[in-house]
């Protein structure tokens, strides 16, 4: 166990209990799993999912306020220098500081019915922004709110409460524990149509999920044969072309012969 003190809470970190009964409450819609699923899938095939790194979603974050245990589960976050649990235990929890780093991000996805995104409630059980804010302390907290495509970036500023922050040019926000850009994309993956959140590299590329990977390099097989077989056209034309010559020279010397003159070689 480890022990923090913020402003007048006294914070401990310890382990969930094994008896501890987590909360199985239904996701509120298909879109969740899918948008956290697509998040997590970007990191891993880009190599991002290191050692130690946390990636996790609907998973139960655990703090002790006053003597209390506080659980949140976040839709996602990403927490790094997570250490390893034993082979034959399955991770049902995180308790930051005593398992790991404070997660460098936590989000929620807004439903058509918003929960306690926007808590401030100090009493307990705290609400979720005043749990990220002042308990966890978490640099970034982002809301995203699927059906519209909105996304909103709360930075921890230097007075310990959360502010929003503008998006660059580009409508993206630098994410600086994941060391990319997070921002909203429209389209379709596997069923669903609709804004995606998607990360994007230092020089502005956008990170590709599995199938739109699959799909570039079908297309980038089809240009070079496409380009093979113009060039075994271009090939074959030229060969034609070739030929062509060689028949009109040849005509053209036998028609001197006949006239008695003797072609030059």
């Amino acid at each position: 166990m480890t022990v923090s003190t913020t402003a007048d809470l006294k914070i401990t970190w310890e382990k969930l209990p094994d008896d501890f009964i987590l909360d199985e409450e239904p996701v509120e819609n298909i879109d969740q799993p899918l948008l956290a699923a697509a998040l997590r899938e970007i990191l891993e095939i880009a190599g991002l999912i290191l050692q130690g790194i946390l990636v996790a979603s609907n998973m139960a974050v655990c703090a002790t306020l006053e003597g209390k245990l506080v659980v949140k589960a976040p839709d996602w976050f990403y927490a790094r220098n997570v250490q390893p649990l034993p082979a034959a235990e399955v991770r049902r929890s995180y308790t930051p500081t005593l398992e790991g780093e404070i997660p460098d991000i936590a989000l929620e996805f807004l439903s058509a019915t918003p929960s306690d995104e926007y808590s401030t409630k100090p009493d307990f059980p705290p609400g979720k922004w005043f749990f990220y804010e002042q308990i966890l302390r978490v640099p970034i907290y982002a809301i995203f709110q699927p059906a519209a495509g909105l996304l909103e970036v709360n930075r921890l500023n230097s007075s310990g409460t959360y502010q929003v922050q503008p998006p660059d040019a580009n409508n993206r926000y630098w994410i600086a524990g994941v060391g990319l850009f997070l921002g909203v994309w429209y389209g379709t993956k596997a069923e669903r149509t609709g804004y995606w959140l998607r990360w994007w590299d230092e020089s502005g590329q956008m990170l590709l999920w599995g199938a739109e990977m699959v799909e570039r390099e079908r297309e980038q097989r089809d240009l070079a044969q496409q380009q093979a077989q113009q060039e075994r056209q271009q090939r074959d034309i030229a060969q034609q072309q070739a030929q062509q010559e060689r028949e009109r020279s040849e005509r053209l010397a036998a028609q001197l012969r006949a006239a008695g003159i003797e072609p030059e070689a």
